[in-house]
């Protein structure tokens, strides 16, 4: 390809990511982009804080990598919640968020999903053979190099000793609530999740926990960005207050940075 049509091509890509982003609908509006695995808890919140504030909150939920690459196209997000420090790091790196104003709001923790069936296994280890209660199945997981909650995964099952033995039978999905779906809709016998998202879906419940000593910490940093909107700062310090810690507290997550 010329170099003038790889320049053309990654102009199109850039105009095709930005247009698959919200456009603010008002300047008083909080738009919020934030991990996949925060919906259930985040909606529930953003719905209280707009009775509270009488401001407006919309959320675009999404794997953290694309939402990082989308603010760092120049999305017009007011605050970013991320499922790792890496995609934080990537747009503080770039000048993207506010350093000043980032926090580390809250970690989770990773387990084997799968559905009525399946038998407990407790906390995996090296002597669980994973490939054989597949049954012939996939597992599901977020993309496992691109997105948090799959790579997490990956490297558990890695140090695990588990990984060489499935890496070939992975359903990877776009993110983490994708792969919590294949699960849920039996696509999928078993399946790697956040705790906080098996809380969310009836359909799957949990059996077995991932050692959190086998992968990084799951911390979730937010900050605001660049170009946030002044009003944005009510909903950075609202995630913060007893009634939204109580929420994620609900939803299986824990806390960090509490005020």
């Amino acid at each position: 390809m010329q170099p003038g049509a790889c320049r053309h091509l990654f102009a199109m890509l850039s105009i095709c990511a930005l247009a698959l982003v919200p456009i603010r609908a008002a300047a008083e509006e909080t738009l919020v982009f934030a991990a996949a695995s925060l919906k259930t808890a985040l909606d529930e919140i953003a719905t209280d804080f707009e009775e509270q504030s009488g401001q407006d909150v919309t959320i675009s939920y999404a794997a953290s990598s694309v939402l990082a690459r989308q603010i760092q196209l120049g999305a017009p997000a007011d605050v970013f919640i991320s499922a790792n420090v890496e995609w934080m790091d990537y747009l503080e790196d770039h000048d993207r968020i506010e350093a000043d104003s980032r926090i580390d709001l809250l970690s989770n923790g990773l387990v084997l999903i799968g559905g009525s069936g399946q038998t407990d296994t407790g906390e995996l280890s090296a002597d669980y053979d994973l490939q054989s209660e597949l049954k012939g199945g996939y597992l599901a997981m977020a993309l496992v190099d691109a997105v948090p909650a799959g790579i997490y995964g990956k490297t558990a099952l890695q140090n695990l000793g588990l990984w060489d033995g499935v890496q070939g039978k992975v359903a990877q999905a776009d993110n983490v609530r994708a792969a919590l779906a294949l699960v849920a809709t039996g696509a999928s016998p078993l399946g790697i999740v956040y705790r906080s998202d098996a809380q969310a879906e009836e359909q799957v419940r949990v059996v077995g926990t991932i050692p959190s000593g086998s992968h990084a910490p799951i911390i979730y940093p937010v900050a605001l960005t660049k170009s946030g909107a002044s009003d944005a700062q009510d909903f950075l310090s609202y995630l913060q207050s007893e009634e939204a810690q109580a929420v994620f507290l609900e939803q299986g997550f824990s806390l960090l940075g509490a005020q």
